[in-house]
């Protein structure tokens, strides 16, 4: 439980069925580690746990806190650092559930074959056989709720780790969580929506906050042809397709890449402009939730048609995906996709089934 109304109303659900039920928190972060003092305030995991307490002592759960700051220090934050480092966009969001939540947490907080993990995200598991009289097999589908569907956060997690999960809220719409969390009465039930880093929280200008573990390198932002229009104090505070503020000039800018080589930002005129777009991506590390029956296609020449999302609350786009001999993959847009980025996470889906993902290496632009 996270101490929001989403984990809150999943164990409401899960109390009023014959489930032997506890509950764990995660301690990921602490403002006053990053402080360097522990006397200071600002301790947010300490307002969320007292609300995961305060949940439980009303659905009568014993509750626990696991501390998993290390791991989450060490598995997820130094890799999005050295992302961030070399000028590309991670997503610690994907790597947390990856590593952490469907990672440590499990390794350590089941305590035998027949516990389940169950978690507030929208997302749905089916279970089906993938050859006649085979067991069965949990796919990862996308929630009820389109528009908060979590299933890209969770694209790269295993198999494995799906077969002892449960989603209570993959078949509800946030506003009908939001409702039963106010007929349950439920203490967490009018409380904000989180909306910054996975178990880090808003951090108000987020690429000022970053500069104090990126360290900031000044730089030029350059036009196409090699002019220089202004000035930047990091590449970390820039992402593809974020809009850039020239001071001379009337028209707006936006990023269309960056350069760790020469620690430059690209930018260019208007929206529309044909350097935002790229006809296909190069992806690493990829991730088959299936990961021994990956599709056949993805071998032939005509390559693997599937939908794909580049980054969370986008519109799945067609795309064909070929794996290449060096094991890395080639995702192609029949339509020119906008503001990809490398660094981030593109998965696939075939219908609602989320198949993996992978990390995008580097896209090949119209311009």
């Amino acid at each position: 439980m996270s101490g929001g109304v989403d984990s809150s109303v999943a164990a409401a659900l899960l109390a009023q069925q014959d489930f032997d039920l506890s509950a764990v928190f995660m301690r990921n972060w602490d403002t006053r580690d990053e402080l360097g003092d522990s006397d200071r305030g600002g301790c947010e995991w300490e307002k969320d746990w007292e609300d995961v307490r305060l949940v439980c002592r009303q659905l009568d759960i014993p509750t626990t806190m696991v501390d998993l700051s290390r791991e989450y220090w060490h598995q997820v934050w130094e890799p999005a650092l050295a992302t961030w480092n070399e000028g590309g966009t991670p997503n610690p969001d994907v790597h947390c559930n990856k590593e952490i939540k469907f990672g440590a947490l499990m390794d350590r907080a089941l305590p035998s074959p027949s516990a389940w993990i169950a978690t507030g995200h929208y997302a749905r598991i089916q279970w089906t056989s993938s050859a006649p009289h085979s067991p069965a097999r949990p796919q990862l589908h996308r929630a009820a709720d389109s528009s908060k569907d979590q299933s890209y956060y969770l694209s790269s997690v295993a198999e494995s780790r799906f077969r002892r999960t449960v989603f209570p809220l993959g078949d509800l719409h946030k506003r009908s969580v939001r409702s039963l969390a106010h007929t349950l009465k439920l203490p967490t039930a009018s409380r904000a929506e989180s909306m910054g880093v996975c178990f880090i929280g808003e951090k108000g200008k987020f690429g000022d906050w970053l500069s104090d573990y990126v360290p900031p390198r000044q730089g030029n932002l350059v036009a196409p042809d090699g002019r220089v229009m202004g000035k930047h104090t990091g590449l970390h505070k820039y992402t593809v397709g974020q809009g850039a503020k020239i001071q001379s000039q009337k028209e707006r800018w936006f990023v269309a890449a960056k350069r760790y080589e020469t620690n430059e930002v690209v930018i260019v005129p208007s929206t529309d402009n044909p350097a935002l777009y790229c006809s296909s991506l190069i992806a690493r590390d990829w991730t088959w939730i299936w990961d021994d029956h990956p599709p056949a296609a993805v071998d032939s020449p005509g390559g693997l048609a599937v939908r794909c999302q580049v980054r969370h609350r986008q519109a799945e786009t067609d795309c064909i995906v070929r794996r290449n001999p060096d094991k890395t993959y080639t995702v192609s847009f029949p339509k020119p996709e906008k503001a990809v980025a490398p660094g981030q996470i593109v998965a696939i889906w075939d219908g609602p089934w989320c198949l993996g993902s992978g990390t995008i290496d580097s896209t090949d632009a119209l311009a």
